[in-house]
């Protein structure tokens, strides 16, 4: 497709276009409707350019002569190179969105219960930093899929990778965020039932729009701001008389499990506003992006597990307590990662923090059938409340996948100007 697109704009360099009256709006016409465009390009135009409107190259004026009045022709924009961010269908956004709210209601649960369940307990940063190499070793897959050979591979490990130690050291800082948020949630689902954990860690929402406006330069509606407090004001109904687990026996701090989803909902907002500016500042590949993150939280994470279990870990084996229930763990986590960053690339931050919503449906009743939750009225209703906040929130429709998008002409305005 590439080679047919490049023929198509020297085929189109080098046809006059007729200046007669409405050419240009008779033209724009043919290629909306979808008919021939032969009478403009010629008998062998017509596939040529139908093969670049199909790989949605956009179009601009140029001129034949420097400075002069010689004729104009149509010649690709040098931003049409990689297609826009807008192009992406609504389907897959949908798609990728409905993965991670599935992904997020079974790894709440499932990590629940290997926190509770378990007769020997796992070292949690083992787990974290597992994880992290598993996302590793996937990125490095799908940045070989992407690039299509091997040697372009090792050449764009060797660039921007081995390279740029600058871009190691720019992404180790959301690394050292995330292991923190990581290590949190174990501690928070070892003292709260899997729903009580996942309509809390909503709280998340209000910090992530809050970097947004503050790191990003974007504005929220006075509707989203409304969402954004009801959603705080369901959290707190939900922690005013938390949900009791009668089926589960090891001892729990409810306490404890809110102040680590307060330091988790601090860390996911930031982070992940960090590292959304990064992946939409520049032109980098995704898969080199998650590369640099990943091999900066392992080394990060490494180090957690020494200072924090490091002698446990030499006694008993690093991989202590692994069953096949904490492996699947580490899969959903490893799974969620790369998805996160699909969902924060293609659509925006916020977004990927509201398709919880129905996860913590899914959630409650996960954990009323697995952990006996006794769900009360107070968890009802701020349940109900974080629900519509989310519901209010994506009423506006804003484009948000952009830092600073900028206004564009249309197809017509630049052909008229032709």
């Amino acid at each position: 497709m590439r080679n047919a697109c490049e023929i198509s704009w020297m085929f189109a360099a080098s046809k006059t276009v007729p200046k007669s009256g409405r050419v240009e709006q008779d033209a724009l016409q043919d290629i909306q409707a979808g008919r021939s465009s032969t009478r403009w390009f010629g008998a062998g135009g017509g596939a040529l350019w139908a093969a670049a409107l199909h790989s949605m190259v956009r179009w601009e004026e140029r001129r034949g002569t420097a400075g002069g009045s010689g004729p104009a022709v149509l010649a690709p924009s040098a931003s049409t190179m990689s297609p826009p961010k807008e192009n992406v269908s609504l389907l897959f956004k949908l798609y990728c969105l409905t993965v991670m709210t599935l992904v997020a209601a079974t790894y709440t649960v499932a990590l629940r219960y290997t926190r509770t369940v378990e007769t020997e307990l796992y070292f949690s940063t083992t787990a974290v930093c597992i994880t992290e190499v598993i996302k590793l070793f996937l990125s490095v897959g799908i940045l070989a899929k992407e690039t299509g050979s091997l040697t372009r591979l090792i050449t764009s490990l060797k660039e921007n990778v081995f390279g740029s130690p600058k871009e190691l050291l720019k992404l180790s800082v959301p690394s050292v965020v995330y292991a923190l948020q990581n290590n949190m949630a174990f501690v928070a689902l070892s003292n709260l039932d899997a729903a009580v954990y996942q309509v809390t860690y909503q709280l998340k929402i209000p910090c992530t729009a809050l970097c947004t406006v503050l790191m990003l330069n974007r504005t929220l509606s006075k509707l989203q701001w409304f969402s954004v407090f009801m959603l705080c004001g369901g959290v707190t109904l939900v922690q005013w008389e938390p949900a009791q687990a009668t089926k589960v026996q090891v001892e729990q701090n409810p306490w404890l499990g809110f102040g680590a989803i307060a330091v988790a909902v601090l860390c996911s907002g930031f982070a992940g506003v960090y590292f959304e500016k990064v992946l939409k500042s520049s032109d980098t590949s995704l898969w080199v992006r998650n590369i640099q993150l990943y091999l900066s939280g392992i080394v990060v994470n490494l180090f957690v597990v020494y200072m924090s279990d490091g002698a446990q870990v030499l006694e008993k084996g690093f991989f202590y307590g692994y069953t096949y229930y904490v492996w699947f763990v580490i899969f959903l986590a490893s799974v969620g990662g790369i998805y996160t960053s699909v969902v924060v690339k293609y659509t925006d931050n916020i977004m990927k923090g509201f398709s919880a919503a129905a996860a913590i449906v899914l959630s409650t009743v996960a954990s009323v059938i697995l952990f006996g939750l006794q769900i009360t009225v107070t968890f009802s209703l701020g349940a109900l409340l974080v629900c519509i906040s989310i519901y209010l929130y994506g009423l506006p429709r804003q484009d948000t996948t952009k830092i600073q998008p900028s206004e564009t002409k249309s197809s017509k305005e630049r052909l008229a100007t032709v």
